[in-house]
């Protein structure tokens, strides 16, 4: 399995001289193409900061960032999903698909049958004529996923983006994201709070310590990505093991931060 994302003594602060403030690093992380990666962490570990650093937004402070031996380029090389859609809301739906794909070089001519497709593949088919506030939260959150789709990135950046919905919707897209990415060698990291939703989520999770976030476990989840029924596979016995395993690790680093208090 080829390498996909390399990052390599990445340090990142704010501020300057007696102001500044360690937010991540030092850390190593390799990602390969195909595989879905979870960051789970403390609050202010750094979590969302990473992944700004790993689409290109911010550049380290010492250290390097690099996709598939480049640096990253937003929009091109890397598909974004924030925790809130930030659709165009005098847009449509289609609208809005219709604008990244216009971004990412597609044709005109090829949009319109580009748009359809990745409306199905996000459970929206026949809703691209709708406005944006004609659509529920978890909606409009299927419409980001499609739009960070459009320019068929390498590698998929989630920032908590159901970390606003109801259990019942966030446990839909959980499902439908699971089955989304990791197809044709694209990659994914995703930043959650949750130990369930990384487990479910998972093919490898990242544990960050608090701030300055260093990876303080990274642990592989050899579950099946396809053929067992989310419930079914919620119910395993290897699934509450590895949810305990995780959890543990997040509580290890709450533990550190009490002591240094």
């Amino acid at each position: 399995m080829s390498t996909l994302l390399t990052l390599s003594g990445v340090q990142h602060h704010y501020g300057r001289g007696t102001r500044a403030v360690a937010a991540v690093g030092p850390l190593d992380l390799h990602v390969n193409a195909g595989e879905f990666v979870v960051v789970v962490g403390p609050s202010g570990s750094g979590k969302s900061t990473l992944l700004r650093l790993i689409a290109g937004f911010e550049h380290p402070s010492t250290g390097t960032v690099e996709l598939a031996g480049q640096p990253p380029v937003p929009g091109r090389d890397v598909g974004v999903v924030f925790q809130q859609p930030r659709l165009f809301p005098w847009r449509s739906v289609d609208g809005n698909i219709n604008a990244a794909l216009r971004w990412a070089g597609v044709p005109r001519a090829d949009r319109a049958a580009a748009s359809v497709d990745l409306l199905a593949k996000v459970g929206l088919s026949g809703l691209g004529a709708r406005r944006v506030w004609e659509i529920s939260g978890g909606q409009q959150q299927r419409v980001a996923i499609a739009r960070a789709l459009a320019a068929r990135p390498r590698l998929l950046l989630l920032d908590e983006p159901f970390a606003a919905l109801d259990a019942l919707t966030r446990e839909r897209l959980q499902e439908d994201v699971r089955t989304l990415t990791n197809r044709d060698g694209q990659g994914a990291v995703f930043v959650t709070h949750s130990v369930d939703e990384a487990v479910f989520l998972a093919t490898r999770i990242i544990v960050l310590t608090d701030r300055p976030g260093r990876i303080a476990a990274d642990i592989a989840v050899p579950l099946p990505r396809t053929g067992v029924p989310a419930a079914e596979l919620r119910a395993w016995p290897e699934y509450a093991a590895l949810r305990g395993q995780v959890a543990a690790a997040v509580r290890a680093t709450l533990t550190e931060v009490e002591e240094r208090v």
